[in-house]
């Protein structure tokens, strides 16, 4: 059982929705990143979601795709998102990390090598958005063997045809995009998003969690309470990139993971 496993596990026997929050790794810098995170869990995040910073980010908005910039303009890289990672299992062995980010970083590193390193580092699991399921050879099924859960996306657009395919070496979570389009885009509907969760969740004993479009407590509550928990991350990178102090952003954090818990 992975700590995501694990997490779910005890959130169902609380009778509580998930609340996970995206950040970018090293933005606006390592030290003030590293702050934010370590932070997370006592804001009320029960699964975090770790940015790798990438060049050419296909499938995020401008918050995502600045917030990105400003990393790797910093000197952020895989190796530092890493010991990011390692340095927040220093004092935290127990919530969740996911990285989520792209293939290309990884590829450069050496699956092989990225896995051994992950695993070392405290990462759970992995969401590579630009990798589809007809090429689970090259990350998903190794990723699987070394125990890290893969967690793949489902859309607006994956019909009935498409979704065994996606979920066929899924596991941890399904990530249910709830717009079509890219992140920070446009607002979730609670109303549209419903009849999705419930057809996935049709075809999966898998937590489903939904994301993009969720901006304030009261969207976290809406979708937490027709899902399986919900994800912010545009709106807590923008507030970091207004300048924001650290415990401002935490506290803004809070509210919305309250609004996810009280679903």
């Amino acid at each position: 059982m992975t700590r995501i496993d694990a997490k779910f596990a005890a959130l169902k026997v609380e009778g509580k929705k998930a609340f996970v929050a995206y950040v970018m790794a090293g933005d606006p810098d390592y030290d003030t990143s590293l702050e934010l995170i370590r932070g997370l869990p006592a804001a009320g995040v029960d699964i975090i979601e770790m940015g790798l910073p990438f060049t050419d980010p296909m499938a995020d908005g401008e918050t995502i795709q600045l917030s990105g910039q400003r990393a790797l303009e910093g000197g952020m890289t895989l190796k530092r998102t890493l010991q990011m990672a390692r340095a927040f299992r220093e004092t935290d062995d127990t919530t969740p990390i996911v990285l989520m980010g792209y293939y290309n970083p990884i590829y450069n590193h050496g699956v092989d090598t990225f896995l051994d390193d992950a695993k070392v580092a405290g990462i759970d699991g992995l969401i590579v958005v630009d990798l589809p399921p007809e090429e689970d050879e090259e990350l998903c099924i190794p990723a699987q063997a070394a125990g890290l859960n893969f967690i793949r996306l489902a859309t607006p657009t994956t019909d009935d045809k498409r979704l065994p395919k996606v979920l066929q070496n899924t596991s941890g979570f399904v990530y249910y995009v709830s717009i079509t389009g890219i992140t920070g885009a446009a607002a979730a509907e609670a109303g549209d998003v419903g009849p999705e969760v419930a057809r996935i969740k049709a075809q999966t004993d898998l937590p489903v969690i939904v994301g993009f479009g969720i901006r304030t407590p009261e969207a976290a509550e809406s979708i937490a309470s027709i899902a399986d928990g919900a994800v912010v991350g545009s709106a807590i990178v923008g507030a970091l990139a207004d300048g924001k102090p650290v415990k401002d952003v935490l506290s803004f954090v809070k509210t919305l993971s309250d609004g996810a818990h009280r679903a």
